[in-house]
């Protein structure tokens, strides 16, 4: 079987972890040429060498959003064309209303939103016609929690800029579409500023996992799949789309 990505340049920001990274690994597997973003040097090492190949590794904060337009053109004279962008790269803080304070609104909306927007803006004119951009939304955009407030509205605006960004894009050639993940064992949770130190623990996880129908969380890998697909000439007909891979919550729970 013919890999679908064989001579394909594939962009992965967040490639350094989580589904950003088993999503980086998957493409590679399927013959593209992959380079990675992420904000943390060891990491971000660690995964271009379980990746493979020439993966082109670059260490850069999403949030620096003047830098873009020279990221964009460290990648074309690393790459040439961009034949698919997947924007994977996002922060979460658990913060209740009364708590977010304007620091914490701009962080989020930086990194979650603006970042997206001006990347799209930016490496656009370099993505040939037949071009593929998927964004990462969450749940938590579609779903409503106290504690994830700012997060979740973050990630409501993603859903809209997909929708939009196809409109605008159509006309290039470019389809743009969303995959929305719902509860996934990737690094993110654990992580996540103002959960506590167990907050990602295995007393949140078992919660979080009893919610979902399906009673598991996903895996990085497919999630993975689902943006591989979205990314693929076999989801040529799909755009402004969004698939939610949540176990069932959005529609069962």
């Amino acid at each position: 079987m013919h890999p679908r990505f064989s001579g394909k340049n594939v962009l992965v920001t967040g490639g350094n972890s989580g589904i950003g990274l088993a999503t980086a690994k998957a493409f590679a597997a399927e013959g593209a040429h992959v380079a990675i973003i992420g904000r943390n040097a060891k990491t971000l090492e660690e995964a271009r060498t379980e990746i493979g190949g020439d993966t082109v590794a670059i260490q850069y904060d999403m949030a620096d959003i003047a830098g873009l337009a020279g990221l964009v053109d460290q990648l074309v004279g690393a790459l040439g064309r961009i034949d698919v962008l997947y924007a994977n790269a996002g922060i979460a803080s658990v913060a209740p209303f009364e708590t977010v304070d304007e620091a914490l609104w701009d962080s989020l909306f930086a990194i979650n939103l603006k970042s997206n927007f001006f990347l799209v803006q930016k490496i656009a004119p370099h993505m040939p016609r037949g071009s593929a951009i998927v964004l990462c939304a969450s749940l938590a955009g579609v779903r409503i929690n106290p504690a994830l407030s700012v997060y979740g509205i973050t990630k409501a605006a993603l859903r809209h800029l997909g929708r939009t960004l196809a409109a605008v894009l159509l006309p290039r050639g470019i389809r743009v579409n969303t995959v929305t993940p719902g509860l996934i064992a990737t690094p993110l949770t654990s992580r996540t500023p103002g959960g506590g130190e167990d907050f990602g623990g295995d007393e949140i996880l078992k919660s979080l996992t009893e919610l979902t129908p399906m009673k598991r969380a996903g895996s990085v890998e497919e999630a993975a799949q689902a943006v591989l697909y979205l990314a693929s000439d076999e989801a040529g007909y799909m755009l402004g789309q969004e698939i939610v891979i949540d176990g069932g919550v959005a529609s069962l729970g």
